[in-house]
């Protein structure tokens, strides 16, 4: 009788013991498929790139202070399922622009392309002409590779200092682009925030964290129709 007790005792012990392993690897394996549902559905998300210079890198700020970043969020918090891609690289003109954006767009598909490019050319002098050119270039590259792709255009505007006719000429740029190439337009990226001191950082350039909050809504005012 003893014998048999502790017989039943240790058998018990052992499917107590299977049970409870089952039971971690059962978890385990919950774990795993949540973690895989994730990064599917991340996946399956639609991207949205934002492809420009340091106002997109978010110089200066956190990279989740940025617009970029700023228009994930709300992304997000309204259940839109895009991934937002910051493609943004400080001191970037449009002639570099162009020679690099073959290998971004290649790399996954783009539904919204926000092209954020020119600023730097203004600031330097370049020629409009040659802006210009390379702005059409990019928006053909962009199309060649992904032909159904929304593209999002940033306006932008230069100071004065460069000459009243250069900055005019300068700003004509991008709506005539925009019309001709079919793509959306944002009137001026910096609305409400260039040349505002407290909104810039020391270098009158950069926005500041709260700069950039304006920026977001103005893109996202024009973002979302294309959604």
């Amino acid at each position: 009788m003893k014998i048999y007790f502790n017989s039943f005792i240790a058998l018990t012990f052992i499917l107590l013991t299977a049970c409870g392993t089952n039971n971690k690897q059962a978890e385990k394996k919950s774990e795993k498929e949540e973690r895989s549902e994730v990064v599917e559905k991340k996946e399956e998300r639609d991207n949205i790139i934002f492809f420009g210079n340091s106002l997109t890198a978010g110089y200066g700020v956190e990279a989740e202070e940025a617009f970029p970043g700023l228009i994930q969020k709300r992304l997000d918090s309204m259940d839109y399922d895009y991934n937002v891609i910051n493609a943004g690289v400080s001191g970037e003109t449009t002639a570099s622009g162009l020679s690099r954006v073959e290998w971004v767009v290649k790399r996954q598909p783009v539904q919204i392309f926000v092209l954020e490019l020119g600023g730097n050319d203004g600031l330097r002098g370049i020629e409009p002409e040659e802006t210009n050119k390379n702005l059409r270039a990019i928006i053909d590259k962009v199309r060649a590779i992904h032909p159904e792709v929304k593209i999002l255009l940033a306006g932008m505007m230069v100071p004065p200092n460069m000459g009243q006719n250069y900055a005019e000429q300068f700003q004509k740029l991008f709506p005539k682009i925009a019309e001709e190439k079919e793509v959306n337009l944002i009137p001026f990226l910096l609305k409400d925030v260039g040349g505002e001191k407290d909104l810039n950082l020391p270098d009158g350039i950069h926005p500041t964290p709260e700069g950039h909050k304006i920026v977001a809504e103005t893109v996202w005012e024009n973002l979302k129709p294309l959604l």
